[in-house]
């Protein structure tokens, strides 16, 4: 039987949205922009449950690129990804 996982809450909730940043981060850097956006839009829903205390404690460079500079390369108004073409 599986273990059911309890919600993260808390300082592992803060601990958990910075490093899906950090990884979101990781993938931008390297130009691996799929990976960059799933790991970002999951960091980016846990981040939407904190409160605004919760969100202070998030250090500012991570919430910049989280809420702003990302928004800009994966926000609603981009085309949206392509798929790849399967070769015959």
């Amino acid at each position: 039987m599986a273990k059911q996982e309890q919600p993260l809450q808390g300082e592992a909730l803060i601990k958990e949205v910075c490093r899906r940043i950090r990884v979101a981060r990781c993938y931008w850097d390297a130009h691996n922009n799929h990976a960059c956006r799933g790991e970002r839009e999951r960091a980016l829903a846990l981040y939407n449950t904190l409160t605004k205390e919760q969100k202070d404690k998030i250090p500012q460079e991570l919430r910049v690129w989280l809420r702003y500079r990302s928004e800009k390369y994966f926000g609603e108004h981009r085309t949206p990804p392509h798929s790849k073409r399967k070769s015959k």
